[in-house]
């Protein structure tokens, strides 16, 4: 089922990634947006993206890591898969599934907290898939996906330092 969900999420996220090309009238979408600034500007504004992208993986990686290895769902290196576009939007979902499953069983992160990371991590994924959408409504899902992908980034370093403290020994 699972795979199901891959492949066709990914098929209808390449459907809105091409509207330009069969929908024009409705905007030049992203690769529009970025192709607007100019080639120096629009590919700092790409590379940047990609940068920050690499040090949100990196955390989720290290988040992973953290979590003891029985208790893992997933290997670390799985959260890289960010970078496969546009499989990438779908599997964000099961990403942040993983990440959560792992520390739910890992256990030293409480529930609730466990819950509120997931629900940030799910709601930048969902607004994600939003700001593919043409006009105001692509706008919008774009912000709030940043906003709330910075939210989630931020909790998850809070979370490496305290696994990360949890597994030293107290040297008071």
């Amino acid at each position: 089922m699972r795979a199901v969900v891959r492949v066709l999420g990914t098929v209808c996220v390449s459907i809105l990634l091409t509207y330009p090309l069969w929908a024009p009238q409705w905007g030049s979408g992203i690769l529009g947006e970025i192709a607007a600034q100019g080639m120096p500007s629009g590919l700092l504004a790409v590379a940047v993206f990609f940068g920050l992208v690499a040090l949100y993986c990196r955390a989720l990686q290290n988040t992973l890591r953290a979590v003891r290895p029985e208790a893992r769902v997933a290997a670390p290196a799985s959260v890289w898969w960010m970078f496969a576009i546009p499989y990438n939007f779908t599997e964000d979902f099961f990403i942040m599934r993983n990440v959560s499953a792992s520390l739910a069983g890992d256990g030293r992160a409480s529930g609730g907290f466990v819950r509120r990371w997931a629900a940030l991590g799910y709601g930048w994924c969902g607004f994600q898939i939003l700001s593919l959408f043409p006009g105001t409504a692509g706008f919008v899902g774009g912000g709030f996906a940043l906003l709330l992908w910075a939210a989630h980034w931020i909790m998850t370093v809070r979370l490496n330092h305290m696994l990360v403290s949890a597994l030293l020994p107290d040297t008071r």
